[in-house]
């Protein structure tokens, strides 16, 4: 009780001042839609559009000059606005230089796990950047983009075609149809004891 009352409390402060930032993801570990709302309010970034998820373990070095469209969804990944090697070759090379740029991540698109976005990149609409990507380019509207550096490995409009043919072949495709939403808890515990069923029903460890 008095756990969720200091919880409570250290929600409202961030969310209504931006204070104790730190403490708030500490304490009330927000999942990825709630910390987003969160960001776009105090985030300092140039916007972020609705429903999007972003995690507490995301890096943005320069949020300043990252706009995020609508229905964008991050795993762990770092979003690096500015070439960290300036301060050195300032000193090194007795130069002035600047090297920034914004990172532009419009509608409807997907970052996955230890992507790397480096600055002066727009990705999307409608965009996949796969696992361990590195993006040094833009990635263009309706592709899938993987590998370092990352390019064109497939398109989603193919993507979404074929994953819809394999659902429906799953046994459990009435339980993925019913859901509300992404997440359904009412049908969750039923959907992984299946899929556990399914993937080790065979033999093949005896």
């Amino acid at each position: 009780m008095f756990q969720s009352l200091i919880k409570k409390i250290i929600r409202s402060l961030a969310f209504k001042y931006g204070k104790f930032s730190s403490l708030y993801r500490k304490i009330c570990h927000p999942n990825g839609k709630e910390y987003a709302d969160y960001l776009k309010l105090h985030g300092n970034f140039y916007s972020i559009g609705e429903n999007c998820t972003i995690l507490t373990s995301n890096v943005f070095t320069d949020p300043d000059y990252v706009r995020i469209g609508n229905n964008v969804h991050f795993s762990t990944c770092s979003i690096i606005g500015h070439d960290g090697s300036i301060a050195m070759l300032n000193k090194a090379y007795n130069v002035k230089l600047d090297a920034v740029g914004k990172i532009d991540i419009r509608d409807n698109v997907f970052i996955g796990f230890n992507v790397v976005i480096l600055p002066n990149v727009t990705i999307g609409p409608n965009a996949i950047v796969g696992a361990g990507a590195v993006v040094t380019k833009d990635v263009k509207e309706g592709e899938i983009v993987g590998g370092i550096p990352a390019k064109k490995i497939g398109n989603i409009s193919d993507l979404v075609t074929k994953l819809q043919e394999e659902t429906n072949n799953l046994p459990w495709a009435y339980l993925i149809k019913s859901r509300e939403g992404g997440y359904d808890p009412k049908i969750e515990p039923l959907l992984r004891q299946m899929r556990i069923n399914y993937f080790y029903s065979s033999d093949d460890c005896e």
